[in-house]
């Protein structure tokens, strides 16, 4: 039987009891909703040539809150009915207490969507996406007799929600995603080294299924891994960095963005807590944090509490200009929510969360800049970090960078990780490239437990007096 969509009021629930329920539990607060979600994934992972995981998973359920001033009431169930949503009303009005609040206005509404409902785990057959893993697979080896090893995922995500709000606002959002990874491990003489490239979006399976596609992203997993193969033990010490595009910019979300969401700069705890108006970063340095790019991995129709996505300019020519915001931070700050009340699934209340945080591109020619680097480290690929919020003190690894020396790129370096803070480095940005970019659509994010999807983006960037973490100079 075909699918027949995400239908809660027609299946499970009557709409007008259920926001007579709505009602009650947020009688007397600022704010609430009753959020409801149906997802389903599948994954498809294909290593060392045979077929090594496939999986399939499906969750419904909602999640009901009431908020009075900092505090939220959430109860949440896997069973969508009436009878579970008249208990979980007691337990989010614990929140509400003796009420005297005032109902927070609904968000506006939007007619804009920034990509399609088609459901990606459909839109290829299960014996197309085997036989795709293992033409990758056939594909990555036969590029280079040095080739090991193979693996390669195919993920495909369906996402369904409805919003209703005490004010009677019903909204509803389908969120596709997708990607598809290649890694390869490479061995010469003894040494082995591997690499990886991917990619998606909130976009079908067709366009990533093609042969062009994935033949490029494993190409790009093999140069990664046969440049780490020849890579020398990174230098240590203070120095000039320059970070390639896109995939890079993860250093300025982990680093920086974090410290730019409302809850943290409410309650005094963001390194950029109380500058508002005042230069944070060096002059031409304009950041943003927009869900409206279409089809992009972080990209929102609206936002988990029905808040349209909205384009919004957190830094402009060095100035901290705003902070990301969901409802109730908003509410607090006396601001406006920005569209980024975001949640992992119905089992979690929403917080402050980035969407697509990226750096706009000056006049630069990125070769100029790297040229101009007299003694440091150029840094094209990252892997995972630490950031300290309240400092902005991060800690990330390169898995592609070089050394730079009197302009001219040397050998690749591995086992570097570069140390700083945030806040610092934005003041020490001496050059922005022409050619900023966006990732290929592979970034996550954490934060409180809760994992959701984002996007980075950044052109070519020379930053000054990064300690560099490696060997011994």
């Amino acid at each position: 039987m075909a699918d027949t969509g995400f239908r809660p009021f027609q299946t499970s629930l009557d709409k007008d009891r259920a926001l007579a329920l709505v009602r009650r539990a947020t009688d007397g607060a600022d704010d609430g909703e009753l959020f409801l979600e149906r997802r389903r994934s599948e994954v498809l992972h294909f290593d060392d040539g045979r077929v090594k995981t496939a999986s399939y998973d499906a969750s419904e359920g909602f999640g009901l809150r009431a908020v009075k001033g900092e505090i939220s009431g959430y109860a949440h169930a896997t069973e969508i009915s009436e009878a579970a949503l008249i208990r979980a009303v007691d337990t989010a009005r614990l929140a509400v207490g003796d009420g005297g609040g005032t109902l927070a206005p609904a968000p506006m509404a939007t007619n804009r969507r920034f990509y399609s409902d088609v459901d990606p785990i459909e839109g290829a057959s299960f014996p197309v996406k085997i036989e795709t893993l293992r033409e990758i697979d056939a594909f990555a080896r036969d590029m280079d007799s040095r080739v090991v090893q193979v693996s390669a995922t195919i993920m495909a995500a369906h996402q369904e929600v409805e919003i209703l709000r005490p004010d009677g606002v019903h909204v509803t959002d389908v969120r596709p995603m997708t990607r598809v990874n290649v890694s390869v491990i490479v061995e010469h003489n003894g040494r082995r080294e591997s690499g990886t490239a991917g990619g998606g979006g909130r976009v079908g399976l067709d366009g990533l299924l093609d042969r062009e596609d994935w033949q490029a992203k494993a190409r790009e997993a093999l140069r990664i891994a046969l440049v780490n193969l020849d890579a020398v033990p990174a230098p240590a010490g203070v120095m000039d960095i320059v970070l390639g595009p896109g995939w890079p910019g993860i250093l300025l979300h982990e680093a920086i963005g974090h410290g730019l969401e409302g809850d943290f700069n409410r309650k005094g705890s963001s390194a950029f807590a109380g500058l508002m108006g005042q230069q944070v970063a060096a002059k031409g340095v304009t950041v943003l944090d927009d869900g409206t790019l279409p089809d992009r991995r972080g990209s929102l129709t609206v936002d988990d509490e029905g808040t349209p996505s909205g384009r919004n300019v957190l830094i402009e020519d060095g100035i901290l200009t705003g902070f990301m915001q969901d409802r109730q931070n908003a509410r607090l700050m006396g601001v406006a929510p920005t569209g980024n009340g975001r949640r992992e699934s119905f089992a979690h209340a929403p917080m402050p969360r980035m969407t697509n945080t990226y750096m706009l591109g000056g006049d630069a020619d990125p070769a100029d800049i790297v040229a101009d680097l007299k003694d440091g480290i150029w840094a094209v690929g990252f892997g995972g970090g630490q950031v300290d919020i309240t400092n902005g003190k991060f800690v990330f690894s390169c898995t592609e960078a070089y050394r730079v020396e009197n302009g001219k790129v040397g050998a690749p370096v591995k086992g570097a990780t570069l140390i700083g803070d945030g806040p610092s480095a934005l003041k020490r940005i001496h050059a922005l490239g022409n050619d900023m970019a966006l990732d290929p659509g592979m970034g996550n994010c954490g934060k409180a437990g809760q994992w959701v999807p984002v996007g980075v983006g950044q052109p070519t960037v020379k930053i000054g007096g990064l300690t560099v973490g490696g060997a011994a100079a």
